[in-house]
């Protein structure tokens, strides 16, 4: 039989929720929802899903992924993240609830290093909440802030969200790299002022007044380590390296750091982190192979079309779009892990922002940033999982917290969604050729 659109998509869509319903894993769920079409219409074999999934991967940009995952395995195992948590603390202790600026602000130096959310919530979360619980914090403020501020890490460059991105959508990376930056930098700044608010509040300390020797120790301790993102960023924005080879320069960095310079990274501590990046890497990977035969199939019944007509019909406009846009990436980040968001609704909306006029850059940059809320909401919610496992909590119980510290968040990207050129102002500066 030759299945009709509506009937192939409500199997698709229908299967994918009953899996996720049942507890499969969601890369699981992706590639088993796809067999009943393909076993049903005649036009379709079971060789179509190994084909589609060996196309996916064979993609040297995709290569990145795995290598990010290598060095920010090797600064938490190197103990570089305590380098990292010095200097914020000299740059930021000095504040009121000093230690929550601080979890703020490593996140954000974490971010420029790793391009991983989860890799900054375990590493940073197992130094910062158990202190902050020592001095006085509330439990389930440490745990909010910890599990927020590791969303950075998938906004501030370099990032492994947008390095799929780029490579599933054919974008620059570098120019996504760019156009990340300034909405890293607000929501870490709107982080800021909540932990400020929170500390008048309950009166949290000053965790220390850094002196000028203190300050000269910490940069000096965390210089070495701060230039990775200059390597990454500048290397892949000048056209020096691809970003395949800046995730191996960045790996390779780190690992000289921790065995040569630092010599917290012994001979014997390699394998089992090489072993811990393949086995979170082949998740990643195979997620991305599964989800791009979802996608595939989507394309191939014309359900992108049917959406870009309704949309076309109702008559949003660009703004319409975009927050359509939006929420509809917050919603799937609700119960999707990023990646297979990016490659099923990104490829299914793309051409949405296309006729609604929209940068591919912007509507990347919104995608992502809504897609990294997903990171601290249920049932999803992997970063406030690790968290609240850190701080000895069910995720119900910080939800409150967390609720309050998403609000500035989200305004922060309602900022960027009204006036697109915050994020578009330093990829025009440095690649204007890559914004279109």
């Amino acid at each position: 039989m030759i299945l009709t659109t509506g009937v192939a998509c409500a199997l698709l869509v229908g299967c994918f929720l009953l899996l996720v319903i049942l507890r499969v894993p969601i890369a699981f769920a992706l590639g088993l929802a796809t067999l009943p079409v393909v076993f049903l219409d005649i036009r379709l074999t079971p060789f179509i899903i190994i084909d589609r999934m060996f196309q996916s991967y064979n993609s040297f940009i995709l290569l990145a992924v795995p290598f990010f995952l290598l060095a920010a395995n090797l600064m938490n195992s190197g103990k570089i993240t305590d380098k990292l948590i010095d200097l914020a603390r000299v740059l930021t202790g000095w504040m009121p609830g000093g230690l929550g600026h601080v979890n703020v602000a490593v996140s954000m130096l974490f971010a420029g290093i790793s391009g991983s959310s989860t890799a900054d919530a375990a590493g940073c979360g197992k130094i910062l909440i158990p202190a902050m619980i020592n001095e006085g914090y509330d439990r389930r403020f440490a745990i909010a802030i910890t599990a927020c501020s590791s969303v950075m890490g998938v906004i501030i460059p370099p990032s492994i969200l947008m390095i799929v991105w780029g490579g599933v959508m054919q974008v620059s990376v570098g120019a996504l790299f760019l156009a990340g930056a300034i909405p890293g930098l607000l929501i870490g700044f709107s982080l800021m002022a909540t932990v400020y608010g929170y500390a008048k509040v309950y009166n949290y300390p000053i965790t220390v007044k850094p002196t000028f020797k203190m300050a000269f120790k910490a940069f000096k301790g965390a210089a070495l380590a701060m230039l990775t993102p200059v390597f990454v960023i500048y290397g892949i924005v000048a056209g020096i390296v691809t970003p395949t080879e800046s995730a191996i320069i960045a790996a390779g960095y780190s690992l000289f750091l921790g065995m040569v310079v630092y010599k917290t990274v012994k001979p014997r501590d390699v394998g089992p982190i090489l072993y811990d990046t393949g086995r979170f890497a082949s998740i990643s990977l195979f997620a991305i192979g599964t989800a791009s035969v979802f996608g595939w199939l989507l394309a191939y019944y014309n359900v992108p079309r049917l959406i870009i007509d309704f949309m076309v019909s109702m008559e949003f406009g660009q703004l319409g779009t975009l927050l359509v846009i939006a929420f509809l990436f917050l919603f799937f980040g609700l119960f999707i892990d990023a990646i297979p968001t990016i490659i099923i609704l990104g490829t299914v909306l793309l051409p949405v922002a296309t006729q609604a006029d929209i940068s591919p850059i912007i509507f990347a940059i919104i995608g992502i940033i809504s897609l990294a809320f997903g990171l601290v909401t249920p049932p999803y919610g992997l970063c406030l999982l690790i968290s609240a496992s850190i701080g000895g909590m069910n995720v119900i119980q910080v939800l409150r917290e967390v609720c309050i510290i998403l609000l500035p968040m989200l305004l922060i990207l309602f900022l960027i969604i009204m006036f697109p050129e915050i994020a578009l102002w330093l990829p025009k500066q440095l690649m204007p050729t890559a914004v279109s």
